[in-house]
Parts: structure tokens; sequence; C-alpha cells
């Protein structure tokens, strides 16, 4: 395998579970301090938001790089 290709791979898989493990915290973090719907809302709101920007930015880099964009 292509060691461009394993990072890539690596990369994703492993963000992925990043994004997953800090899901498991914000949950955690809210359950723990009793922030309630809204606060619970806003915390996991803020996390997607980084999440977000995470795939965005990877589907921009996606088109630049095939020329679309």
């Amino acid at each position: 395998m292509d060691p461009v290709v394993f990072e890539e791979w690596m990369m994703t898989g492993l963000v992925s579970i990043l994004i997953i493990f800090m899901g498991f915290i914000v949950w955690d973090l809210a359950k723990k301090s009793k922030a309630g719907r809204f606060g619970s809302f806003i915390l996991f709101f803020v996390l997607g938001l980084g999440v977000a920007a995470f795939v965005i930015k990877s589907v921009v880099i996606g088109l630049i790089e095939t020329g679309t964009l």
C-alpha cells in the first residue's frame, strides 16, 4: 500500500475515533455538570461546528485537488 493512501486512511479513521471520543466527553461533562437540555444542546452544537468545519475543509480540499473548484 502506498504510504500516502495509508496516511489518508489513518488520519480519517483516527480523527473519526477522536470525534466520537470527544462526543462522549461532552456528554459526560453535560451529565456531571447537570447542564440540562439547553446546556447540553449548546455543548453538542459547538462540538458539531468543529466537526462540520473538519468535514467542509476535507471536501473543499478534495474539490481543489480535482480541479472542480
